[in-house]
């Protein structure tokens, strides 16, 4: 039976972005689903744009996203004696060779091959020179000048490619770094890689990688390109839809199980199930259900789901995850019992952690301003004698709760003959600030009697605004 291990391989360039979030959840649900290897490995061979800072970025998404990794992470630059021992025995096999061509000789060569109608490209100058090792030198792939090459994509199906098409490929630069298409194979090789499952960007890449795996003898894992993501203009997903990065939508208050089981979803489908816990994804997960079309990313759809995990959490869940939101506002601090009980009353009417803490501010703080269209309305000159009976009334009670709260407020709206909503609309306007709210009685409890007196006491103001 074959052992499955699947690999993630980003560059720390930049942050972990939603198409690599996809491509590494992929990966992460088929080893999982087959009992096999998930491995990391950091491909920073581009010492100019790699750095420290988004290799932690991206280990924290990951670890965020909750694909834990069972190898790694490797780092390219630890491995670069592996790429020197397999660069040797293609020079040794014949298949590589080295040149002595400048990068100005190159490019001059390109634009000829462009200006004769034909696929820019190095023209094989060096090819048969016998050029040994030496200063300034590359080295270049061997490639086959006649043929073809075929991907058996698990997801495109075959691809035929001519030989005739590629360039002999630069393995190993002038300063002595590898470049990508050759250290990916070596890794992969190394790495024993039975399913290479990635972005569809790589599918020109793979007929090159495919001649390095042949000319070194070894075996082919199985290739998987998936499509890419697309904004809502049907472009390529980009900063200009917004924001891209996994540690974006951490930061903006969503929830890691809301964000796998969207990204899971672009792209791959189970029938017409929406919602599926991280087990259900791992044991339905397959490469015979992804798409073979892009995916459009929809931040509302995301935004919904991410609304459905809120709810599906209990506030002692919540209270941890919402903390550093409302640090952030420097809000007062207040006891952990009176912010679970705030929660609950926002769970229905929050998308996102950080929507929670902005609608917190009424629990946490006075310091808010009335909304005035409000106050116009309802704080009328009928209501003014009763704002003193409230008030008195609310004062004076020995059991403050929400079942006695409206009681009083249902009589004595039918005892003056108006109606309850213009008692309660002008009570909610002083106690939050806004004319919208979680249930008036139920955030009067929260409050508590004095505090709600407080700003009843604080709200009698706003009859003088309308005179």
């Amino acid at each position: 039976m074959e052992t499955i291990r699947t690999r993630f391989a980003p560059s720390p360039t930049g942050h972990l972005h939603i198409g690599g979030a996809r491509t590494a959840l992929f990966n992460w649900l088929f080893a999982r689903h087959h009992g096999g290897s998930f491995i990391l490995r950091i491909e920073n061979t581009d010492i100019q744009r790699s750095t420290e800072e988004y290799t932690r970025s991206i280990l924290e998404a990951m670890e965020w996203l909750g694909l834990d990794w069972d190898e790694g992470p490797y780092f390219q630059t630890d491995r670069m004696e592996i790429y020197r021992e397999y660069a040797e025995k293609l020079y040794k096999s014949g298949w590589a060779y080295y040149c002595e061509c400048t990068p100005e000789e190159v490019e001059q060569m390109r634009k000829e091959a462009q200006a004769a109608g034909l696929k820019p490209r190095y023209n094989g100058r060096c090819r048969d020179k016998g050029l040994t090792p030496g200063p300034g030198r590359v080295l270049r792939f061997r490639s086959p000048q006649t043929g073809t090459t075929i991907l058996n994509d698990l997801i495109k199906g075959p691809i035929e490619f001519d030989n005739s098409e590629f360039d002999d490929l630069v393995l190993i630069r002038s300063d002595g770094m590898p470049t990508y298409n050759f250290t990916v194979v070596v890794d992969d090789i190394t790495m024993k890689i039975s399913h290479v499952i990635r972005g569809d960007d790589h599918v020109n890449n793979t007929p090159k990688q495919i001649l390095i795996y042949q000319a070194l003898g070894e075996p082919l894992p199985r290739f998987a390109h998936v499509p890419m993501i697309l904004g809502p203009d049907k472009k390529r997903l980009s900063k200009r839809h917004g924001a891209t990065s996994v540690i974006a939508y951490r930061d903006m208050g969503y929830l890691p199980e809301a964000m796998v089981n969207y990204i899971a979803r672009l792209g791959w489908s189970h029938g017409d199930q929406e919602i599926f816990s991280i087990q259900e994804l791992i044991g339905k997960f397959s490469l015979e259900n992804v798409s073979a079309s892009a995916s459009v990313f929809d931040t509302e759809k995301l935004r919904w789901l991410n609304g459905y995990y809120i709810r599906q959490k209990s506030p002692d869940e919540l209270l941890p995850l919402l903390k550093p939101f409302l640090n952030k506002l420097n809000y007062p601090q207040k006891p952990d019992e009176y912010i679970k009980k705030a929660i609950a009353t926002l769970q229905p009417r929050c998308a996102t952690l950080e929507e929670m803490a902005e609608a917190m501010k009424f629990y946490m703080t006075d310091n808010f301003e009335y909304d005035g269209k409000g106050v116009k309305k309802f704080f009328t000159d009928q209501l003014r004698p009763l704002w003193r009976i409230i008030i008195n009334e609310i004062n004076s009670m020995s059991h403050f709760d929400e079942e006695k709260l409206e009681a009083f407020f249902r009589s004595l709206a039918e005892e003056k003959g108006i109606k309850l909503r213009n008692l309660a609309q002008p009570v909610r306007i002083a106690l939050t600030g806004k004319t919208a709210s979680p249930g008036l009685f139920e955030v009067m409890d929260i409050l508590g009697k004095e505090e709600v007196v407080r700003r009843l006491e604080r709200a009698y103001c706003l009859f003088d605004q309308q005179g």
